[in-house]
């Protein structure tokens, strides 16, 4: 398996982010880590080895980004403010720094062609890359979220001031009524997984929310719920993210059905 880990100095976050890439060509799949975790708990937790038959047979190429979640929803220091402005730095570090060197390695990895990429994670991972496509949704093609929390309220409380809320999908999406961006978030390929075993509870109440503000909003969504076995855990994530992936991709090289 083709293997390269990269450096970049942040203009945004005034820092050094670290990342790696694996995989020599297909379709672009950035992996936002949970919980205070960095570029390499991917491939540590072995969701890199559960993944390695896409990653080898060219179907996917994997890039797992760092995070900064001790700096922002996990900092047990500094007012709400300065800690969802940290947060709000790093998606356009996401945004503006990592997504064109994406762009721009896929593009020469697969013959010229254009991939918007896949974004995903589990737990904390699912939270954020579930947020950065409802927000962004023109710079990705969908998203692949396991047990994942959608609302700010596990971090910062009740407080919904200023950019708080705009990263609480479940208290920014109802009032969305922009058609455009409605639009592009019905083209996107959105996928969304709990289980309903331990430590599960918040995400499963979380997912069966967005699961209904969605479906008001009209915007088509995969939303899979896996038994009462089924933990908060990477052994099931291991088991889920092969399993939906498949379907993603296939979905997402299907031609669009022409308008009648």
């Amino acid at each position: 398996m083709q293997v390269s880990h990269r450096r970049q100095e942040s203009r945004h976050l005034g820092r050094t982010m670290e990342y790696r890439v694996y995989g020599h060509t297909g379709w672009p799949v950035v992996v936002f880590p949970t919980s205070q975790g960095r570029f390499f708990q991917y491939e540590d937790s072995g969701m890199v080895k559960a993944l390695e038959r896409f990653i080898e047979s060219g179907q996917i190429q994997l890039w797992t980004v760092d995070g900064i979640d001790s700096e922002t929803f996990f900092a047990d220091h500094g007012d709400l403010g300065a800690r969802i402005g940290r947060h709000e730095a790093y998606f356009r570090h996401v945004r503006e720094e990592i997504l064109p060197e994406v762009a721009q390695t896929s593009r020469a990895a697969n013959g010229g062609r254009e991939m918007k990429p896949l974004v995903t994670g589990c737990s904390m991972g699912g939270f954020h890359s579930a947020n950065f496509l409802f927000r962004f949704p023109d710079a990705v093609a969908g998203v692949i979220a396991l047990s994942g929390v959608y609302s700010t309220r596990h971090f910062f409380g009740p407080a919904l001031d200023g950019q708080i809320y705009f990263n609480s999908p479940l208290d920014y999406l109802p009032g969305l009524a922009d058609e455009a961006l409605l639009g592009r978030l019905r083209q996107c390929h959105l996928v969304f997984c709990c289980g309903q075993g331990a430590w599960e509870d918040d995400m499963l109440e979380d997912t069966r929310r967005l699961e209904g503000i969605l479906r008001d909003k009209g915007i088509p969504a995969w939303v899979d719920y896996w038994g009462g076995d089924v933990n908060h855990d990477w052994p099931w994530w291991h088991k889920q993210m092969p399993y939906f992936l498949d379907k993603w991709l296939d979905a997402a090289h299907r031609p669009v059905a022409a308008a009648s």
